[in-house]
């Protein structure tokens, strides 16, 4: 069937261009969605820009409607409203996904909002998890202009935690706060920043570098920190000493798809975040919209911090 997807073009200097696309033909626990809208991730932009071949389509979240229902008469019907994810190739016309991957929209949530879920929504509810219990327990989130950073600062306050937020500039702050953060570590070093509140329950990180090795140092006993992301840097010295001291302190590397095979199927989770949409207790913070001829445009913009929160392509 032809389709129409974003690829990646080493030959081009923006590395991602719309071209024509073949879709296969699904099998028996897979459906066919009718795209209307994606949400971008660095991870996937990063790997278009540095690792990906010729050819390759990115894009991990869509939204949009069902075009054909799965053969095995599993899963959402054609012409109901879906969000899903898949590991590749979802900035595109139509794509195909298991069922289990797709969860059904209620009415109050639109295409754009459901885009922003997938990953980082559900990367939030799977580090927070890691927590237990958070009721009443200390949180710091490192990154937390980032879309996983928005939805764990929302889903720790909804979960009774109190949340403190590490930014790297003050000018950051409004935006952490509208998110539902009640304290504020702001500063490069996690080490001088985040310290008077420690030490934490969990800690959600994502940077790396010197911002996981200070993390390591600031947990409770039998504290856990949940790392999922090396924006900084993917080399780590910390002082092994006061973290083993510390007691039953866990370091958790969280890969999503991992999750997704091993604890619950996206279809569960993104069915929950979706209805606190639609609820009113999850915003989704969507700092830039445009239409998927800009992908190149937008995807450079996420890779230079130019936005917080979440870019939505409509997909025409």
């Amino acid at each position: 069937m032809d389709n129409r997807s974003v690829v990646v073009d080493p030959t081009l200097t923006e590395r991602l261009v719309l071209r024509q696309t073949q879709l296969r033909s699904p099998h028996h626990d897979e459906l066919v969605v009718q795209v209307k809208a994606v949400s971008l991730n660095r991870g996937e932009v990063r790997m278009a820009y540095n690792y990906a071949d010729a050819g390759w389509q990115p894009g991990w979240d869509f939204a949009g409607v069902v075009e054909r229902a799965a053969d095995n008469g599993a899963g959402p019907k054609p012409g109901e409203r879906v969000v899903g994810m898949v590991s590749n190739g979802a900035w595109a016309q139509r794509v195909i996904a298991p069922v289990d991957a797709v969860a059904v929209l209620p009415a109050g949530v639109t295409f754009e909002q459901a885009a922003t879920l997938p990953v980082a929504g559900l990367t939030a509810l799977h580090a927070l998890r890691q927590g237990g219990l958070i009721l009443g327990r200390n949180v710091l989130i490192t990154g937390a202009t980032g879309g996983v950073g928005d939805y764990a600062i929302q889903l720790a306050r909804h979960s009774g935690a109190r949340t403190t937020a590490h930014i790297r500039r003050p000018d950051q702050k409004s935006f952490v706060a509208e998110c539902g953060a009640d304290d504020f570590a702001i500063g490069e070093r996690l080490s001088e920043a985040a310290r008077p509140n420690a030490p934490y329950d969990l800690i959600i990180e994502s940077v790396g570098g010197q911002v996981l090795a200070d993390a390591l140092t600031m947990l409770t006993e039998g504290g856990v920190c949940v790392n999922f992301g090396v924006s900084e840097s993917s080399q780590v010295t910390f002082d092994a000493a006061s973290f083993f001291r510390t007691g039953r302190a866990r370091l958790y590397g969280l890969i999503l798809f991992a999750e997704l095979k091993s604890v619950e199927p996206a279809s569960i989770g993104l069915a929950l975040l979706a209805r606190m949409i639609q609820d009113g207790k999850l915003r989704p913070h969507i700092s830039v919209v445009a239409g998927w001829e800009k992908v190149a445009e937008v995807a450079q913009q996420l890779i230079d911090r130019k936005y917080p929160g979440k870019a939505v392509l409509a997909v025409g």
